[in-house]
């Protein structure tokens, strides 16, 4: 199995919710309540609502016949429009059970999201190589990749450590991502730090525009909380 993935003109706040119940306000602001999954396109997933250590959640889940594959799981944000600016987000990822044992809870967020996911910029965290014994495995905690032309194994083989990272990541914990993208620059903050952990100078799809979309793998038992874009 692959070591995973795939999947504002204004000022888009969204705490995740139900359907897009915007009130738009001065600054042109969106918000989304999570109180269901509407507003959603699924791309090899169904999608639910669920309460996760504590905190209310959408959850991913793959389509059935796919749970061993190598897809990626999708939840678009239909009333998403992002070209620069700032995501932020609450993920929780660890393997599902039965999943191959090279699963690593593939995790994150896809944006300038084009074609129903065809064409995409993603960023995503494998939790459970954060805190691994071997160093190497350290080393891929954090990943940047490109749909539909530069994969993370294209990417892994052409310019070995240039687009994945380490960062502490603790498995099945709420883990807080930022990914600030500017122009053809994105960098990515994980829990608060000041520093990012992941810096990519040259986003593949250049200075696109498109969608935003929660992502996991489909060996992932993924939950996702928290989201703002401004």
């Amino acid at each position: 199995m692959r070591n995973t993935p795939f999947a504002l003109g204004f000022v888009l706040l969204l705490s995740l919710s139900v359907g897009v119940r915007g009130q738009e306000s001065k600054e042109r602001n969106f918000q989304l309540r999570l109180d269901s999954t509407n507003g959603l396109e699924l791309v090899n997933a169904k999608a639910e609502l669920a309460t996760y250590r504590g905190q209310h959640a959408v959850r991913l889940i793959p389509v059935s016949g796919h749970e061993n594959g190598d897809d990626g799981m999708l939840a678009i944000l239909t009333g998403s429009d992002f070209k620069d600016g700032t995501i932020e987000v609450e993920v929780a990822g660890t393997p599902r059970p039965g999943a191959p044992t090279d699963a690593r809870g593939f995790i994150g967020v896809l944006f300038r999201v084009q074609d129903h996911g065809d064409r995409a910029e993603n960023i995503y965290l494998r939790p459970t190589n954060g805190r691994a014994d071997d160093q190497l495995r350290r080393n891929h905690s954090v990943q940047y990749e490109s749909a539909p032309d530069f994969p993370w194994f294209r990417l892994r083989k052409e310019t070995p450590g240039k687009y994945e990272s380490y960062v502490d990541l603790d498995a099945g914990a709420w883990t807080k991502m930022k990914i600030v993208v500017s122009g053809i620059e994105a960098r990515l903050y994980v829990n608060g730090a000041d520093q990012p952990c992941l810096i990519v100078n040259d986003l593949k799809l250049g200075e696109t525009r498109g969608q935003i979309a929660l992502w996991a793998h489909v060996t992932t038992d993924g939950y996702f909380s928290n989201l703002t874009v401004r």
